[in-house]
């Protein structure tokens, strides 16, 4: 039997859609028992059981509006009791700790970009407009002024999507990072310098824009590019999709706290937007079963846990979406509407990883049962959280 499942949940409001997919009607009928924590299939030839994570615990009794979607499979809804208690640690940043060694990593390919930092301050920026609203707390002229967003030597200032910390730890020659001298940046980095505009920062080893050098003096790394961890501790290595999807969520998950904003334009260095999207929820959870049980007549080395006929689903956090892509000039009328709209945060990120994030949304709206892949004139799309980054 070839079914899987979906089990979409609310964790606040405790409610879950799940869907039986690929159950043929040529494989009817088929006799299927909710329990708490598993769902059987049984028919005359085959059958199936699926066992829920141990968070998740499903109410058999409240199951409702039952339907079969041709070309999908079997529709229900029931309550839901979750009980997600595992803590998602900060995919970047959760090595940044003031007067704590760390190291700088590219994400993509490993190369140490900054060895055995130690800053003295780690602090928060605020949002981007915070000096436009100057004028509406004081009742004197701006006492504020851009230096004091300005990092110093031994400061590390954490954006929503990005880092800034000053060149001249770089040029102090103190540390055993990529730039050294203003000499060297061509050749350690590869940089490419241009006085009169930001400089982009490059990996040495696989070519990737890390970040950027502003005209300011200040170096600003992109969180979706790094992997900053303990000194200690060595590089690891993170599917490049699941680090995004980690990332990104994460952001949209403290911006739509912090500020109250879920309409975001993703938008690459060079202001081009790739995407526009906007946030529906924080609070899903998403449990997935992929392919077919490996048969018992059939030989493996891990026979005794791919032949089992109980195999837990997948458990996932994560911040369903609905986005428009804007490549290639599409949607350029809500493009330019959003941009004039104050509701709107624009996130800047290195164009490639934006085409990244695009392809993630799109794969994850191919994979959804058809008639959850579109609302109103919106795609829909989750992108998952990965809690052991």
């Amino acid at each position: 039997m070839k079914a899987t499942l979906f089990l979409e949940i609310r964790e606040k409001m405790k409610s879950g859609l799940l869907i039986i997919r690929e159950l043929h009607p040529e494989s009817w009928p088929v006799d299927i028992t909710l329990m708490p924590s598993l769902i059987e299939l049984k028919s005359d030839k085959a059958s199936r059981a699926f066992g829920l994570p141990p968070e998740v615990s499903i109410v058999p009794s409240s199951c409702r509006g039952l339907q079969y979607q041709p070309g999908e499979g079997l529709h229900m809804r029931l309550l839901v009791q979750a009980d997600f208690s595992t803590k998602l640690t900060p995919a970047v940043g959760n090595g940044l700790k003031s007067k704590k060694s760390c190291t700088f990593f590219c994400q993509c390919c490993g190369e140490s970009v900054i060895n055995n930092r130690t800053f003295l301050r780690v602090l928060s920026l605020p949002f981007e407009n915070w000096n436009d609203l100057v004028d509406e707390w004081c009742c004197h002229p701006n006492p504020f002024n851009d230096s004091l967003l300005h990092p110093q030597i031994d400061d590390c200032f954490l954006g929503h999507n990005y880092l800034l910390i000053s060149s001249r730890t770089e040029l102090s020659g103190t540390e055993s990072g990529r730039l050294h001298s203003e000499d060297e940046w061509t050749t350690s980095s590869e940089s490419l310098l241009n006085s009169q505009a930001n400089s982009k920062i490059i990996c040495k080893r696989c070519k990737t824009l890390l970040g950027e050098t502003m005209p300011s003096g200040i170096i600003k790394y992109y969180f979706t590019e790094l992997l900053i961890q303990p000194s200690e501790d060595s590089f690891c290595i993170i599917p490049r999709s699941s680090f995004i999807q980690t990332v990104v969520a994460k952001c949209f998950m403290e911006l739509t706290f912090s500020r109250s904003t879920f309409r975001f334009s993703i938008q690459g260095m060079d202001g081009t937007v790739y995407i526009l999207i906007w946030v529906l929820n924080c609070d899903t959870l998403m449990v997935e079963t992929s392919g077919t049980p490996v048969s018992k007549n059939v030989f493996t080395l891990l026979e005794p846990e791919l032949s089992s006929p109980v195999r837990p689903a997948e458990l996932h956090k994560a911040v369903k979406v609905l986005y428009h892509p804007c490549t290639e000039n599409r949607n350029k009328d809500l493009v330019d509407a959003w941009r004039e709209d104050i509701g709107v945060s624009p996130l800047t990120f290195p164009s490639k990883t934006c085409l990244e994030l695009l392809l993630i949304l799109s794969q994850s709206n191919a994979s959804l049962p058809p008639s959850l892949r579109w609302m109103n004139s919106f795609q829909v799309a989750f992108l998952k959280m990965y809690h052991d980054l």
